[in-house]
C-alpha cells in the first residue's frame, strides 16, 4: 500500500505568498500527495484579553499583530486554491474554528484534517464529518475516550477517516515517539493509522512507515531558522525530498509477506547447497 504523504506548510509562510508558493513547489518536487495549511478566524479563536497581549514581531508587538500577520486572506487563499490546482497537487487546511471550515467547503478539496487541538471541538467535528470527506484525525494530547468520540461522530455520519499517532511536541524528542501505538490504534479502532510527526529528522517517519503507518504527515520549512513557532521541527525542502524518496524505498523493503524464493536467491542456494 502507498503511503499517504502530507506535506504541512501549516503558518510557516508567515504570511508571505512567494513563501508559500516556493513551499508548494518544494511540495511537488518531493512527490507528496497532499499540501495542507492551517487557518483561523483570529478574533474567534483568541479572546481580546490573547491578543491585546504583547509579543514583539516581525509584525509588530501585540499578539494580535502576529497573529493576524501571518493569517491568510480568502482572497490570497483563492491563490493558493489555482496554484496547487495548476501544480497538481492536493489542497486543504486543518480549520481551527467553524468559520474556518465554512470558507473550506467553498474549495474543491478532497480531504479534511483534525488537528490535535481541535479533537474535542465537538461542533466542529460535526460540521467535518457531515462533509463525508475523507478526514485525518491527529490524536495527539488526546485520551482514549477523547478518541472514542471523535470516531462515534465520524461513524455515525458514515464519514470515511484515518486516525494520526501523534506526540504534540515542538520539537518532538525520539523517545516520545511511542511509535508501537499505531499498531495499537490499528488493532483498537479497526482503521488505518498514520504518523504525524513533530521531529525536525527522517527517522520517526521512516520507522512508522516500516511499523505500518498508511499516511505520514511532516511539516516543511525554507529554512529552520526562519521566524515561527513551528519552524524548528520542520523538515528543510531537501531534507523533505530525501524523506520522500526513502519513504518509497521502505515501502518497496516491506514486501507483502509471502514466502517466495526468487530466481537470484535459487541461483545462491545452488552454490551454495549443492
Amino acid at each position: 500500500m502507498k503511503t499517504k504523504i502530507i506535506a504541512e506548510i501549516g503558518i510557516n509562510h508567515n504570511g508571505d505568498m512567494n513563501i508559500a508558493k516556493k513551499l508548494i513547489d518544494g511540495a511537488v518536487l518531493a512527490g507528496a500527495d497532499i499540501v495542507k495549511f492551517q487557518k483561523r478566524t483570529v478574533d474567534k479563536v483568541y479572546t481580546k484579553e490573547q491578543l491585546d497581549a504583547p509579543r514583539v514581531s516581525p509584525f509588530g508587538t501585540t499578539n494580535r499583530e502576529q497573529k493576524y500577520g501571518i493569517e491568510f486572506t480568502e482572497e490570497q487563499y483563492d491563490e493558493i486554491y489555482e496554484y496547487c490546482k495548476e501544480k497538481n497537487i492536493e489542497f486543504t487546511w486543518s480549520s481551527w474554528d467553524i468559520g474556518s471550515q465554512l470558507l473550506l467547503q467553498l474549495y474543491n478539496v478532497k480531504y479534511n484534517k483534525v488537528a490535535s487541538a481541535l479533537l474535542t471541538n465537538i461542533p466542529l467535528l460535526e460540521l467535518m464529518a457531515k462533509e463525508k470527506k475523507y478526514t485525518f484525525i491527529s490524536t495527539g494530547m488526546s485520551t482514549y475516550r477523547e478518541i472514542d468520540q471523535a470516531i462515534e461522530i465520524f461513524e455515525r455520519h458514515e464519514c470515511p477517516f484515518e486516525l494520526m499517532h501523534c506526540n504534540s511536541t515542538y520539537p518532538m524528542k525520539i523517545e516520545d515517539a511511542n511509535l508501537s501505538l499505531i499498531q495499537v490504534l490499528k488493532d483498537t479502532y479497526g482503521c488505518f493509522v498514520g504518523w504525524s510527526d513533530h521531529s525536525n529528522g527522517r527517522i520517526t517517519p521512516l520507522a512508522a512507515v516500516a511499523m505500518g503507518a498508511t499516511s505520514i504527515e511532516v511539516h516543511i520549512t525554507l529554512d529552520r531558522t526562519m521566524y515561527g513557532s513551528d519552524q524548528s521541527s520542520s523538515l528543510e525542502i531537501q531534507e523533505f525530498i530525501m524523506l520522500v524518496k526513502d519513504i518509497r524505498k521502505v515501502e518497496q523493503a516491506i514486501g507483502n509477506g509471502v514466502k517466495i524464493l526468487s530466481d537470484a536467491e535459487m541461483a545462491i542456494r545452488k552454490k551454495l547447497r549443492g
